[in-house]
């Protein structure tokens, strides 16, 4: 059994998707020409003033409120100094002692229970740029575009107990970014990333113990293996009676291991002191209650109800809630009040996420409606088609602009529940499986699925299979 259990603490960075950046005018775009975004003033060149691209501030108190958030009225930018190539400026704009968003949490679900994890504070800032590493002459190039991008930063307090906990936190946020609209969060372009925290202490102590900050940590699934190795890393060294440092340590998700940066800095480090060339961020509560207004219902909360109120399950619960569109679909197709949620989520799983996936398309590109969707599940509710025809003509519908009941004509895939036809039917395949019938009544109960299946065909797949499975059973138990 482990003695030590894991804590951990999350920085997560995420790119804000305004039209230009934080303290310029620049272009605010992804793969541009290198250098080709920039100007004097987002390259720190002196004399320039910087200006406050004022949808980047909507855009993170609009996360605050969606991370229930203390949403400060008046708040200040700052300067944190260190030196970095890719930093012209020797110093990043960002907010240190008062940040637009501050004290808030965020519910998530692991294992079937809620877990509140705590959100310290969410601030502004601007990025850096990009190092450019070239291994066959051992030289670095610089891109300086992502300079001065918006960022929101958002810091959680130690309350993470497990690498599992982290991802499901990870893809709650990216969710909700989504969700509000203010990131695209393209982490194959770094719009959206994190620095993990990781210490361990033994159970039952309340001192957190020495934590390790790692960067470079690119995917969530590479936050995973992070987490993982550096907690078996931290509880090596002190079952070995070794001692911990604070340390800044750097991933390498190609090797599965992290390596020593630098030792961690603290905050005095930075040396951080008020932004001379910009005012405070004043924000009126009218402002506040607007943005608040535009917040959505939210994916932790769509997963809460379709699992505790529609009774979904929680992993198919997960791929509708935290997708924004196919959320806003499936809540559309239960107020039709036509068939059981289950019956959607379950259509929507099996058939509409298997068809966006083999065609990598978004469901806009298609013409599948809720409308249309419902009144499919209700034929085979009705036992007018099959389960197998019911998932070909939603894969017509999401290609081509027509009604179900067209296709189930055009097809002819009505099912035939003809009990004249299908005792006769099953008769016949009785009749000349006679030692599968032996069997089924020597206790092989998986024959009676041989049996139907041999019906299905005979009938090329029209016969109701939920009769076929009753004529079937009431022969063999009559012949008993």
């Amino acid at each position: 059994m482990n003695k030590y259990e894991t804590i951990i603490g999350l920085e997560v960075h995420a790119e804000l998707k305004t039209k230009s950046k934080i303290y310029c005018d620049c272009k605010n775009s992804f793969g541009s020409d290198p250098n080709t975004n920039i100007c004097p003033i987002c390259m720190g060149m002196p004399g320039t003033l910087p200006s406050l691209n004022k949808k980047a501030v909507e855009y993170a108190i609009k996360m605050g409120h969606a991370l229930n958030c203390k949403i400060n009225n008046i708040s200040h930018q700052d300067r944190k100094n260190y030196f970095y190539p890719d930093l012209p400026k020797g110093y990043q704009i960002s907010q240190a002692d008062t940040p637009l968003c501050e004290n808030g949490y965020l519910d998530i679900m692991v294992e079937g229970k809620k877990r509140r994890i705590r959100i310290t504070r969410i601030h502004i800032e601007e990025d850096a740029g990009k190092l450019l590493h070239d291994n066959s002459d051992n030289n670095s190039l610089i891109d300086f575009n992502r300079c001065g991008v918006p960022l929101i930063e958002i810091v959680t307090e130690p309350d993470i107990k497990s690498s599992k906990e982290a991802n499901i936190f990870l893809d709650t946020i990216k969710a909700i970014l989504k969700y509000i609209d203010i990131s695209d969060c393209k982490m194959q372009e770094g719009s959206i990333r994190c620095d993990v925290n990781v210490s361990v202490r033994p159970y039952g102590e309340s001192l957190l113990g020495t934590r390790c900050e790692m960067k470079n940590v690119n995917s969530f699934s590479a936050a995973v293996r992070a987490i993982e190795y550096e907690s078996k890393r931290q509880i090596s060294i002190l079952e070995n009676n070794g001692f911990l440092f604070q340390e800044t340590r750097r991933w390498d998700d190609s090797k599965g291991i992290s390596i020593i940066m630098r030792t961690k800095e603290d905050m005095q480090d930075y040396r951080f002191f008020p932004e001379p060339d910009l005012c405070s961020i004043f924000t009126d509560d009218e402002t506040i209650k607007r943005i608040k207004s535009e917040i959505p219902e939210l994916p932790n909360d769509k997963l809460f109800r379709y699992t505790d109120v529609l009774c979904l399950p929680y992993n198919d619960a997960v791929l509708i809630a935290y997708s924004y569109d196919k959320a806003k679909f499936f809540d559309e197709a239960v107020k039709l009040d036509i068939c059981s949620p289950k019956s959607i989520c379950n259509k929507i799983i099996s058939d509409v996420l298997k068809y966006l996936n083999e065609s990598e398309k978004e469901l806009s590109e298609t013409y599948i409606t809720p409308q249309k969707l419902v009144r499919v599940i209700k034929e085979v509710e009705n036992g007018n088609i099959s389960n197998t025809s019911a998932s070909t003509v939603i894969k017509l519908l999401m290609e081509e602009n027509k009604e179900p009941e067209d296709i189930i004509s055009e097809r002819n895939l009505t099912q035939n529940s003809d009990e004249e036809f299908l005792l006769d039917l099953v008769n016949d395949v009785i009749a000349s499986e006679k030692k599968s019938v032996i069997d089924y009544k020597n206790g092989k109960k998986n024959v009676l699925g041989y049996i139907v299946g041999k019906c299905m065909k005979k009938s090329m797949g029209k016969a109701n299979p939920v009769k076929i499975n009753e004529i079937v059973l009431n022969i063999i138990n009559r012949e008993e």
